[in-house]
């Protein structure tokens, strides 16, 4: 028999990575975010409590009485990736700069609970900062593995580079991350057969599945637009006066379709926007819809994000999907740590 793992997920958001634990077999037990917003997706999808907390004042004391008796502990989170972000650091540091101490109150949370299994997901730019170090430094107890991620690899169909950590009180056999059998997922396997919407459309039957419209301009330009193209090819008339500019010369990947047959690129919090990257419909005149970026992050089609007849917003469901741990790289953390837990 396999051993229990219980888990509570800091930062849980949405519950990415909790759904993905808990199609792995692992019992999330709570969620804890900041955000009120992420109550209802967290607790409509998964078998477990979203406490709305700030991890920098949470008492330890709070999660032990959450965790069981019996059973392995996980302890696990993707603390705000804003401050460590290459996106960031041209000037945008002081805006998160209350952000930094997150990670640091994480690494806390572990020492005074000491659960056996530790697992941390981020940016690959945390690898730069001290405050990396300072977070291994919490588990010098441990037997540890990190490596940087092309999620690409693990059958995600994007382009995502995310760094994970995996630690252990067990012992150090079989920490690092399994590979799955079937590694290759494509846009057209994930979305094609979602019904067609038109710019500035939701479908009846999905609020999720909508559209943002986009203006006379931007209609001309992704009609002008090839699947892995740039607007290099549009026609002169077409073309923003900051491409033109030295400095916008290089953003060859903004206003551009995604490919059918390959990975999409990584889904940010703007995804909905055309304009935005390449994030234009391979097929269709618009960008991708809310619930085909939440597909490509590798949410299931019938996951829930707001309770039936609210509004969705744009802006706010783009945060929630964009910063969500993709649900299969859960499911693989899942798969390696029973596999590391047998090899123990």
């Amino acid at each position: 028999m396999q051993h229990e793992i219980h888990a509570v997920d800091l930062f849980c958001g949405v519950g990415g990575l909790t759904h993905g634990l808990v199609r792995g077999g692992i019992n999330v037990i709570a969620g804890i975010d900041v955000d009120p917003a992420c109550r209802f997706p967290f607790e409509a999808n998964n078998a477990a409590v979203f406490l709305e907390r700030d991890v920098a004042f949470l008492d330890s004391k709070e999660i032990r009485q959450l965790f069981q008796s019996d059973g392995l502990r996980l302890l696990t989170g993707c603390a705000p990736c804003q401050p460590f972000s290459a996106y960031s650091r041209s000037g945008r540091n002081k805006k998160y700069e209350s952000q930094w101490p997150l990670l640091l109150s994480f690494g806390r949370l572990v020492r005074e609970l000491k659960p056996e299994l530790v697992v941390m997901e981020n940016v690959p730019q945390l690898l730069d900062h001290q405050v990396f170090e300072s977070f291994v430094e919490s588990l010098q107890d441990y037997a540890k593995w990190w490596s940087v991620i092309d999620c690409s690899n693990l059958g995600i169909p994007q382009t995502r580079r995310r760094l994970v950590l995996i630690a252990s009180r067990l012992g150090n056999k079989g920490l690092d991350l399994l590979l799955p059998e079937e590694s290759v997922s494509t846009v057209r396997k994930t979305i094609a057969e979602l019904p067609p919407i038109l710019a500035g459309e939701r479908h009846p039957d999905d609020s999720l599945h909508a559209a943002a419209s986009l203006s006379n301009l931007n209609m001309q330009r992704i009609k002008s637009s090839k699947p892995g193209g740039t607007w290099r090819e549009w026609p002169v008339s077409l073309q923003a006066s900051c491409h033109k500019k030295p400095t916008g010369a290089t953003y060859s990947s903004v206003y551009g379709r995604m490919e059918w047959d390959k990975a999409a690129p990584t889904i940010t919090t703007q995804c909905f926007g055309y304009g935005n990257g390449r994030f234009g419909h391979p097929e269709q005149d618009r960008a991708i819809s809310l619930r085909e970026a939440a597909m490509l992050q590798t949410f299931p089609r019938n996951y829930v994000f707001v309770p039936e007849g609210k509004e969705v917003k744009f802006n706010q469901m783009g945060k929630m999907i964009g910063n969500a741990v993709p649900v299969r790289l859960g499911k693989v953390i899942a798969d390696t740590l029973f596999s590391h837990i047998q090899a123990n």
